[in-house]
């Protein structure tokens, strides 16, 4: 956070000085990351709290909604910053080179520092891989920015700097759209994409004691934290029996597909309607 505030006051000044959009964009984009990392501490903090009776599932989802403010708010930005950049195109202004690659060099030095800190939990929180991209993305813009600023130190191409804020923009906006699309997946309720209902149908289905099972509902809480529901049609037997079985069935489903919280409805012959997907209106 110190890093990124700090920063983002040094090419604030230094664009305003230099006359470079792309030094300003850089400034927004680091004052972003700032911000993206206290929503993503506030959120890993409240998804710490235990269940209550308001929230039984806790403030799991915390993080996913973290991850939308975060990406959402680069796309906001960028939005302002295409239109900066295509009025810069008609009407270039004077660049100091000088001021610009220096500044940009001295973020570029915090921006690395700050994705090595994020960048092993990026790899296992949706929440923290958008602030990483925050990071990342703002690495890539302020070398981007250096070279621009040598570019118009060699050849006077001012051009380039909004050029260069366009091509930035175009970058971070996909990657937004990327942590948004599974952000809002989760949110959704969505079943996580690499797990296949017809494969756990089949490794249940298995075992000798199950006729079928049916009524799946799967779906991602939070990063990591998937939930499934089911009936699941046995033969008749005693219910010590059926509580054996359900451990060895929730046993296989947590080894084989990473799913920890499982209710399992065990019946026999009950349901009319016998389909993999329940749909109950």
């Amino acid at each position: 956070m110190l890093l990124n505030f700090v920063i983002t006051a040094v090419q604030i000044v230094g664009g305003l000085i230099s006359g470079s959009l792309a030094l300003i964009s850089d400034a927004l984009h680091n004052f972003s990351d700032a911000l993206s990392i206290i929503i993503s501490y506030i959120a890993i903090k409240l998804k710490g709290r235990d269940n209550s009776h308001r929230h039984t599932f806790g403030l799991k989802r915390a993080e996913i909604l973290a991850a939308v403010v975060n990406a959402s708010v680069l796309i906001v930005i960028y939005g302002f910053l295409f239109y900066e950049a295509f009025k810069r195109f008609y009407e270039p202004g004077k660049i100091e080179a000088g001021v610009m690659t220096v500044v940009a060099a001295i973020g570029l030095v915090a921006n690395i520092a700050g994705t090595l800190l994020l960048k092993r939990d990026s790899k296992t929180s949706l929440n923290i891989r958008s602030s990483y991209m925050h990071l990342l993305s703002d690495s890539v813009s302020s070398v981007a920015v250096i070279l621009g600023g040598i570019a118009i130190a060699v050849w006077n191409v001012t051009w380039i700097d909004s050029l260069l804020t366009v091509l930035i923009g175009i970058y971070i906006m996909r990657e937004c759209y990327l942590i948004l699309g599974e952000a809002i997946h989760v949110l959704m309720e969505g079943a996580p994409p690499e797990i296949s209902l017809e494969d756990i149908k089949n490794e249940v289905e298995k075992f000798s004691e199950v006729d079928d099972i049916h009524h799946i509902h799967l779906w991602m809480v939070g990063d990591n934290d998937i939930h499934l529901e089911a009936h699941v049609n046995v033969n008749d037997m005693k219910i010590s029996q059926s509580d054996a079985l359900r451990m060895k069935i929730e046993k296989m489903l947590e080894s084989k597909f990473g799913i920890h919280h499982i209710t399992l409805q065990f019946e026999c012959n009950q349901c009319l309607e016998e389909g993999l997907i329940g749909q109950h209106k």
